[in-house]
């Protein structure tokens, strides 16, 4: 989000570019049974994506995994592979976690993931309390558009919907870091959740990737969204729309247009609010990217 001063001004965030490593590969582990684990991550820390590659020498009509206290099914993705997307939360403690792969049949392996620390920077801002705290009178609305987002997050496709590569969803650079904790006038906000883009009004906003439109409407905070649900778990959030160009519940192709940059909704400029859900955890949308984009859409 753009930055405001003591009187209420914007200053936006200098557009530095935000670099994104390459992905890398950790040691393969090999399980009894023939069932391998290679994990991919631009790192392992709090608010990364990490793709788990899985080798299965005999055939599995079902592969899944577990880490962080949640299962993640994984995706047929060749014969004898399969994937799983999997979400560090930005909260997530460092420390050492065991991922447990499952093939039909009881073929099990298990490979350790070292979470690292990370360290989010934080935001001390003065700023028009009427920014901070929403009138009373909206409170019932905010509480009902909190309810919807959770029962969307709750009913992911059980099959795969992306496919290919994903796509930025505008053209320029994100302006702002992931993670971000905001305290305004001494009251501590929710971390910032996605990557905010400073692209002009009007900019067509691109799917990510392939799936269906579980979200098209305008809410109290975040102006006029789209919810996008991949599957498995998988969800793009793109908020403050000046205009919305898809339904809810049709389904949307990688790079196609679902609507234009705007500043609707509890913001102060024009910019482009992409959020990324694995499953409950919030990541780094530019991770997808890191991992799954050509060079030249990173």
């Amino acid at each position: 989000m753009p930055t405001l001063n003591a009187t209420g001004r914007v200053l936006f965030v200098s557009l530095l570019s935000v670099a994104v490593a390459s992905p890398f590969v950790q040691a393969l582990q090999t399980g009894p049974g023939g069932l391998d684990i290679t994990l991919r991550a631009r790192s392992f820390q709090p608010g990364e994506l990490v793709a788990v590659g899985l080798t299965i020498g005999a055939e599995a009509s079902a592969v899944h995994v577990r880490v962080f206290d949640r299962t993640t099914p994984a995706s047929r993705i060749g014969p004898g592979k399969w994937e799983a997307l999997v979400g560090i939360d930005l909260d997530q403690p460092p420390g050492e976690y065991a991922l447990t792969a499952v093939a039909g049949g009881g073929v099990r392996a298990v490979k350790d993931i070292s979470v690292a620390p990370r360290a989010f920077p934080v935001r001390r801002l003065s700023v028009n309390p009427d920014f901070v705290n929403p009138p009373k009178s909206q409170q019932s609305r905010i509480a009902e558009e909190a309810r919807f987002v959770r029962d969307v997050y709750a009913g992911s496709a059980s099959q795969r919907l992306w496919t290919g590569p994903w796509v930025r969803p505008v053209p320029h650079p994100a302006n702002s870091r992931f993670g971000t904790r905001s305290v305004f006038n001494g009251e501590a906000r929710n971390p910032h959740t996605g990557a905010d883009f400073l692209s002009p009004a009007g900019t067509p906003i691109h799917a990510p990737n392939a799936g269906r439109v579980v979200a098209a409407r305008e809410m109290f905070f975040s102006g006029r969204i789209v919810i996008v649900d991949h599957g498995l778990g998988v969800f793009s959030q793109m908020a403050h729309m000046s205009r919305i160009d898809v339904r809810e519940g049709v389904m949307v192709e990688a790079g196609q247009i679902v609507g234009l940059v705007g500043a609707t909704g509890r913001v102060t400029g024009a910019h482009l609010h992409w959020g990324l859900r694995v499953g409950t955890a919030r990541v780094d949308p530019l991770a997808v990217l890191a991992l799954f984009a050509p060079p030249e859409a990173r």
